[in-house]
């Protein structure tokens, strides 16, 4: 009941914001820069969305950059507004637009949403539109409300001789699972099927201390301190490391380093794979890989974590008008419609979201009800400036006990003392 009350506040506040002007369109045809980070199939979902809008807005040209890595692009996003030149539209995760938003190098987006026609805040589901308020403005629209979950090998299972995943499995269930994933198919006494794949990093264990009533942060709002010392965060770490330096489930450090999870996923020598919806148009295109997608196990009770993106508007683009009108079809029903067809998306419209465009029952993967259904218990890390530097010291920190190169609470000691001067700010 505390959420949802404080979901209704947040909303309240967006609607009633809207003391900054809208500025006026410029005369003539403009530029409108667009950056981006992603995969040549997430490349070509935006150049579709950019298509239509500059069909039906002919004056307005939209420049397309790409970076394929999201570090690589995080650093020339940094870069380019350290040189004055940001580009005038660019998507960025909850987690990373506090930074920006608290230099005032953003331009808030209340004043443009409460004056849009197409877009208004009851259509959106308010955990996206929550994510990305800064000190009560929304400052970014959020085109999706994707969360983790489990991608999983249909074939595999089927060989294992094993059901697929269904709602409510438990810790208990998944780990089988990966075991009987996990094959030494030559005897080599090493294996060349691995049950489980993972990026190892705070927003992967983040729900498995959530769902162990644990937690990252002392005060989710006003965090002081990291908390991974309580039992219940020290339990779910030790689980999740455990998966690799005690079950050997999931590749370690030289096997990933030699072949990704998300490779072996792609290549059909992985059982299941924890990834948001970003994963899903580069796995359309691989028409031999026959796989779906669950909710994560459960252990006390139900969590996953926000993958949210949206799109921001630079204060200094020339003409803001333009990048607003970009912006604005980008999360209409039309936009949204454009990018949840390519299956990029778990639209932040619930039209959308609900529609066949995103249900789609002939497109993979079969159960996308699924990122619908785990929305409620969907949470989110600290929104704060600081948060990107704490969020980078605390994933290398659960890389080195995820790979046996320290223990769980010497990881956590760790991650106490370098990450305390960023509290600090």
């Amino acid at each position: 009941m505390m959420r949802k009350t404080i979901l209704i506040l947040t909303l309240a506040t967006i609607i009633l914001s809207g003391c900054v002007a809208v500025p006026a369109p410029l005369p003539g045809s403009a530029n409108v820069s667009f950056m981006i980070f992603g995969d040549p199939a997430e490349k070509a979902a935006f150049e579709s969305l950019i298509g239509e809008f500059e069909r039906d807005n002919p004056r307005i040209n939209v420049e397309l950059t790409t970076i394929p890595s999201q570090s690589d692009f995080r650093k020339r996003l940094a870069a380019d507004f350290a040189a004055g030149a940001p580009p005038d539209v660019f998507l960025i995760n909850y987690r990373r637009f506090a930074e920006f938003a608290a230099r005032g190098v953003l331009e808030p987006l209340g004043a443009y949403f409460d004056a849009s026609a197409q877009l208004k805040a009851a259509d959106f589901y308010p955990e996206a539109l929550a994510a990305f308020t800064w000190q009560g403005q929304l400052t970014c629209v959020p085109q999706n409300v994707a969360s983790l979950n489990v991608y999983y090998n249909r074939d595999l299972f089927d060989q294992a001789g094993l059901a697929y995943p269904k709602d409510g499995w438990t810790w208990g269930d998944f780990l089988a699972t990966a075991q009987a994933l996990t094959k030494d198919t030559n005897g080599d006494g090493t294996p060349d099927q691995f049950g489980l794949g993972t990026t190892v990093e705070t927003i992967r264990l983040a729900p498995f201390i959530w769902q162990n009533s644990g937690n990252l942060v002392d005060d989710a709002t006003a965090p002081t301190r990291l908390t991974l010392d309580t039992p219940e965060a020290r339990e779910a770490f030790q689980w999740f490391v455990d998966l690799q330096v005690k079950h050997r489930v999931v590749p370690n450090a030289a096997e990933e380093s030699g072949e990704s999870s998300e490779s072996r996923f792609q290549n059909g020598r992985l059982g299941m794979f924890l990834q948001s919806r970003r994963a899903v148009p580069t796995l359309r295109e691989i028409a031999a890989l026959n796989w779906d997608v669950a909710a994560l196990p459960v252990r006390k009770h139900a969590a996953t974590v926000l993958h949210s993106d949206a799109y921001c508007l630079s204060a200094a683009a020339r003409d803001k008008q333009a990048a607003w009108a970009f912006i604005e079809f980008a999360n209409s029903v039309t936009g949204q419609t454009t990018i949840a067809k390519t299956g990029r998306t778990v639209p932040s419209l619930r039209a959308v979201a609900e529609s066949p465009a995103f249900l789609d029952p002939n497109a993979k993967p079969q159960s996308s009800q699924v990122f619908l259904d785990v929305i409620p218990t969907i949470r989110t890390v600290p929104v704060m400036p600081a948060w990107p530097a704490i969020e980078d010291a605390l994933t290398a920190e659960i890389q080195r006990a995820y790979y046996g190169q320290a223990s769980v609470d010497e990881a956590i000691r760790s991650a106490n003392e370098i990450t305390q001067q960023y509290f600090a700010r």
